[in-house]
């Protein structure tokens, strides 16, 4: 099972990629997320403004009127932050991202040219360099159950010690429009989620998942 950080993010599409030192697996850096970049903001480069208390934003980025930002985030340089997107509390966004109408997000780690531009849900989350959710797909970050999340493949399972944990994205990872990726779910590198889908578990990397659950491989 394919789920350290090399093996599913590219981390040099990060400038914050210190978030990942020594950290196994990428969902351990969701909890470092808050003191890591109140840390990180102290040496921001001169063409980074800081708009409120606790929310710093690169040069080239535009935010539109309607959003609403709490903070602590740091938004990297040339994003499109669209109408009504709400970003809450401990968000690290890449450069050249796109962040769209009613989308909203908590506690997650966006790498460089994510998309997530029509109504989508990131909570406790990473994704990763150009992975894209089409329209209404979400990462559901908490069990009905209210029990820690695991990451599951076939028979390994793999503890994460966390309530809330939604999902990983591997790098240019396509999720189609209204797919729910449901607790502890890895999308590995260059795969595809086709529309509609409920994804559990690991899927690998060069893979594609259709509706009916079948899993292949992409080619």
């Amino acid at each position: 099972m394919k789920v350290s950080v090399n093996e599913l993010l590219n981390i040099e599409e990060l400038d914050a990629r210190a978030v990942f030192e020594g950290v196994k697996y990428p969902w351990e850096a969701l909890t470092e997320i808050k003191d890591f970049i109140f840390e990180y903001a102290k040496n921001l480069p001169s063409d980074f403004e800081r708009i409120k208390e606790f929310v710093w934003v690169g040069k080239g980025t535009t935010i539109e009127k309607s959003v609403l930002i709490n903070g602590p985030a740091i938004i990297g340089y040339n994003c499109e932050i669209r109408h009504s997107a709400y970003i809450r509390d401990n968000v690290i966004i890449g450069n050249d991202i796109v962040i769209g109408n009613s989308t909203e997000i908590k506690n997650s780690i966006l790498f460089n040219k994510v998309q997530v531009p029509h109504y989508n849900y990131v909570g406790d989350s990473i994704l990763g360099y150009k992975a894209h959710l089409g329209a209404g797909a979400i990462t559901s970050n908490l069990k009905s159950d209210g029990t820690l999340v695991k990451v599951k493949y076939g028979t390994d399972i793999v503890e994460t010690g966390l309530r809330k944990f939604g999902a990983i994205v591997g790098d240019s990872a396509e999720v189609g429009c209204n797919s729910v990726l449901n607790p502890g779910t890895i999308i590995g590198k260059d795969s595809i989620v086709y529309q509609l889908s409920s994804v559990r578990g690991y899927i690998p990397e060069k893979s594609i998942l259709k509706s009916n659950g079948e899993i292949v491989e992409r080619k």
